[in-house]
């Protein structure tokens, strides 16, 4: 196992220089964005009118559709429902070679790509070949991986070698992500599920070991650090667990969870992800808590109010918008996966993140099924697509 990166020099110069590649990797990000955002407004217009407009519900893909760039618009129109429904979904499968079905699916764009586990990962050498094959079968596949740090990494070679708040107290966020970025991109993973931007906020926090800090403005800088790092080697990023876990004391994989924060605490604690999206984070991951300040009725995934109005309405997110596990215990209550799944799309969510084996098919059919006899879902679906196709253009140059 590699040793942690040695700590980074604090020299007024470097930090200005570091700073100064990050605004402009950043800036380049959204000129793609901004220059056709006037066009992308009118699509939204249009798949607005063709839902019938004043009737389209809560959700409706707004956000989505004003941020693919023109050239993911396009490349919708030349896929089919089939393949724009398939971006939706990011699936998981056992062993350290992709099954035949994976990419059969792949190949034929049925999904966005995978996440892996340390199940499908053994070495360097055999996650290269890995993920070779699964861009044999789909060249603009996501890979992606939870890689926080300490416990919490799929490939246990690759960094950061210690948890985030120890990294924070070694001033080493940014240069610890930037090595296992390194690592990742090496081996063929494109995606981190990192960083985490929950700030806890009562005793007994669930998240609380996995955090940088207690104090929003502290984990807000940590997050940035983490960020221009896994940029500095062409690593994706994933904000999460929107709009924060830090008040939580369950985890949502191991049950329900709720949030009891009022609205100017849960602003407090969204400073973090609006850093991250000031830093030119590709994906947010909304989790799976009630937050009964902001939607009493929907855990967070399935809600319109927190993903359409507060993510993408407030916070100006013009991103990909993922779920966290679909298979965790807080969404079992909602309804079976496949129900789940179509709850999130109807919220504003452009990618269903399924870890549970067997759990693809059945989100793909359903969401495939509503597509066929909804044009208003059906105008959600193509929104994600172009979203979604934005984002995987931007990891494959």
């Amino acid at each position: 196992m590699l040793s942690a990166p040695s700590a980074i020099i604090d020299s007024v110069e470097e930090r200005r220089a570091r700073k100064r590649r990050h605004d402009t990797a950043v800036r380049r990000r959204r000129v793609g964005l901004g220059v056709v955002a006037l066009l992308a407004f009118l699509l939204g217009v249009v798949l607005g009118a063709g839902g019938g407009g004043k009737d389209a519900p809560s959700g409706g893909g707004s956000g989505a559709a004003t941020a693919a760039p023109a050239k993911a618009r396009a490349a919708v129109d030349r896929l089919t429902l089939e393949q724009q429904v398939g971006r939706m979904v990011i699936l998981r499968f056992d062993g350290t070679q992709p099954p035949g079905y994976v990419r059969r699916v792949l190949h034929e764009g049925r999904a966005a790509g995978v996440i892996l586990f340390r199940d499908n990962v053994v070495s360097p050498g055999q996650l290269s070949r890995l993920t070779a094959s699964l861009r044999e079968a789909m060249p603009d596949a996501i890979v992606c991986a939870d890689q926080e740090g300490g416990e919490v990494r799929t490939l246990s070679w690759a960094g950061p070698d210690v948890s985030a708040g120890e990294q924070l107290a070694a001033h080493s966020v940014h240069d610890d992500a930037r090595t296992a970025a390194r690592y990742m991109k090496a081996t063929g993973v494109n995606v981190t599920l990192a960083p985490v931007a929950d700030v806890p906020s009562v005793a007994g926090a669930a998240l609380a070991s996995r955090a940088f800090a207690t104090d929003p403005a502290a984990v807000a800088a940590a997050v940035t650090d983490a960020i221009a790092g896994w940029h500095d080697e062409g690593v994706a990023t994933t904000a999460k667990h929107f709009p924060g876990l830090g008040g939580a004391t369950v985890n949502t994989d191991d049950g329900p969870a709720t949030v009891a924060r009022t609205r100017t605490e849960l602003d407090a604690d969204l400073e973090p992800f609006r850093a991250a999206i000031a830093a030119g984070t590709e994906f947010v991951m909304v989790g799976h808590a009630t937050y009964p300040a902001l939607d009493g009725l929907h855990i967070a995934s399935q809600s319109p109010a927190i993903v359409d109005g507060l993510l993408r309405g407030r916070l100006g997110f013009k991103g990909v918008v993922m779920t966290d596990s679909l298979e965790a215990a807080a969404v079992q209550p909602t309804g079976d996966v496949a129900q789940a799944a179509v709850a999130s799309a109807q919220a504003g969510v452009d990618v269903i993140l399924t870890t549970g084996r067997g759990s693809y098919i059945h989100v793909y059919r359903a969401l495939l099924a509503r597509a066929e006899r909804d044009p208003r879902f059906r105008a959600r679906m193509r929104a994600s697509a172009a979203s979604v196709l934005a984002a995987q253009s931007s990891l494959h140059g």
